[in-house]
C-alpha cells in the first residue's frame, strides 16, 4: 500500500472518530442551593428526563450537561456564563432562572453569540428594545401570568386589590403586568426584599388595609413562607389571594391545605389536560416521586426544543439561533399551542388554576384561560426581522 493510500485510510479513520465523539454540550444554570434550589433542582429534572427520554442525545448527538449553581446572585451568574462560554465552549446555554441573573449575564452573552434559553425568565427589556437574536425565553415574558391574573380579577368585579413582590426586575414586570389588565382599585403596592423570610409586619400592613384581594408574587422559599404566614394570621378563605409562581409544584408539598382557595395564573400546570402533558406528568412521577411543577416543564421543553433545533442547523453554531426559533412553532409542548414571537419571547395560553380540596387530597384545578395564544406588549418595540 503505498504511503498516500495509507494517510488517506488514517485521515478517514480520524474523522470517523471524531464525528462519533462529537457530542452537543449544552450548559444549564441554575439556583441549585438556597431558597430557591427547588426552582432550580426542577428546571435541571424536567431537562434531564426529556434527555433520557431522548436516548441520552440532543439532535442524535450524545450530550454533555455541565451544570452551574448561580445562587440568584448576579454576580455568581456572571462568572458561571463566562465560564461555560470561553473555557467550556458550550454550543448553547439554559436555565439563566432569574431575571436579575439573566440580565447581568446578558453582555457576555450577546457579545459572544452563544444561543440562551431561559427557562425562567423573561424580563420586559430584553422583549422590547434590548431584544437579541440569540436570546430566547422557553418560559414566558414575566407580565404574561400577572397579566392574566389582572384579567381574571377583573373579570371577577375585584374592586380593591393589594399588591406585593420581591423588589427586582420580575417583581416590578409582575405588577406591571397585572395593572395593565386590572381596571380597579390598587389600594397599595409593597416591594419586599428578594429572599425576605419574615413578612409579619407586611401582612398586618395588609390587614389593615381591608382590600377585597390580595395579588403576590413570591416564587420558590418566599412563597412558602409568605402563604404560611398567610395562614397563621387567618387571612386564607377569608381575603381572596391571586398569585403567580407562589403555590404551584414546587411549593404546594410544603403548603398544603395553607394554600387551599388560592387562585395562581400560569401557563402550565400539571392538572392540564392533553396528551402531551399526561405522558409527561406520568414519566416525570415515575422518575422522581413527585408532581412536576411549571419549572419542570420549562426545562423538559427546553430539551425537547433544542433537540429538534440541533438536528435542524446540522450542528453548525451560527445556525443555531434561527434553528430554535423556528422549532419553536413545531414541537409540541407539554403546556400547550406554543411559539416564539418576534421578540424571541412566548406566545401562548395563560392559565388560571385553583387549590383545593379533591377526595381529601390537595390538589389543583383549571379555573379558566384568561389570555389564550397571548404576545406580550413589548413586541413591537422589538428591532428583530
Amino acid at each position: 500500500m503505498s504511503t498516500t493510500s495509507k494517510m488517506i485510510i488514517l485521515g478517514a479513520t480520524a474523522l470517523a472518530v471524531a464525528g462519533a465523539a462529537q457530542a452537543a454540550v449544552i450548559g444549564l444554570v441554575a439556583p441549585l442551593s438556597g431558597p430557591q434550589a427547588l426552582v432550580g433542582q426542577d428546571q435541571v429534572d424536567g431537562f434531564n428526563l426529556a434527555v433520557e427520554q431522548l436516548g441520552g442525545k440532543l439532535g442524535g448527538q450524545p450530550l454533555t450537561l455541565l451544570k452551574e449553581d448561580d445562587q440568584l446572585k448576579p454576580e455568581i451568574g456572571q462568572q458561571a456564563v463566562r465560564k461555560l462560554i470561553d473555557k467550556d465552549k458550550v454550543d448553547a446555554i439554559v436555565g439563566l432562572s432569574f431575571s436579575n441573573v439573566l440580565m447581568g449575564s446578558l453582555p457576555r452573552l450577546v457579545e459572544s453569540g452563544v444561543v440562551a434559553i431561559a427557562t425562567n425568565a423573561g424580563p420586559s427589556p430584553l422583549a422590547g428594545a434590548q431584544c437579541k437574536a440569540n436570546i430566547f425565553s422557553m418560559a414566558w415574558q414575566n407580565d404574561g401570568s400577572a397579566e392574566a391574573m389582572g384579567k381574571f380579577a377583573q373579570d371577577k368585579g375585584i374592586k380593591r386589590v393589594y399588591l406585593m413582590a420581591p423588589n427586582y426586575q420580575a417583581g416590578k414586570d409582575m405588577l406591571a403586568g397585572f395593572k395593565r389588565y386590572y381596571k380597579g382599585q390598587v389600594v397599595d403596592e409593597v416591594f419586599t426584599q428578594v429572599n425576605q423570610p419574615d413578612y409579619s409586619a407586611e401582612i398586618a400592613q395588609l390587614q389593615a388595609a381591608a382590600p377585597d384581594a390580595v395579588f403576590v408574587f413570591y416564587p420558590g422559599g418566599m412563597g412558602i413562607n409568605f402563604v404560611k404566614q398567610m395562614s397563621q394570621a387567618g387571612l386564607m378563605g377569608k381575603l381572596p389571594l391571586y398569585s403567580v409562581f407562589t403555590v404551584d409544584g414546587t411549593t404546594l408539598p410544603s403548603l398544603r391545605d395553607a394554600a387551599v382557595g388560592a387562585i395562581s395564573g400560569a401557563m402550565y400546570d400539571a392538572s392540564l389536560d392533553s396528551p402531551e402533558n399526561k405522558a409527561f406528568v406520568a414519566a416525570f412521577q415515575a422518575k422522581y416521586k413527585r408532581t412536576p411543577s411549571l419549572y419542570a416543564a420549562t426545562g423538559y421543553d427546553a430539551a425537547q426544543l433544542l433537540d429538534a433545533a440541533l438536528r435542524k442547523s446540522g450542528g453548525d453554531p451560527k445556525k443555531l439561533a434561527a434553528a430554535v426559533k423556528a422549532a419553536g412553532s413545531e414541537f409540541k409542548s407539554v403546556r400547550g399551542p406554543f411559539r416564539f414571537g418576534k421578540n424571541n419571547m412566548p406566545v401562548q395560553n395563560y392559565y388560571a388554576f385553583e387549590t383545593w380540596r379533591d377526595a381529601g387530597k390537595i390538589a389543583t384545578r383549571l379555573v379558566g384561560t384568561p389570555l389564550s395564544a397571548h404576545a406580550d406588549p413589548y413586541g413591537q418595540q422589538c428591532p428583530l426581522p
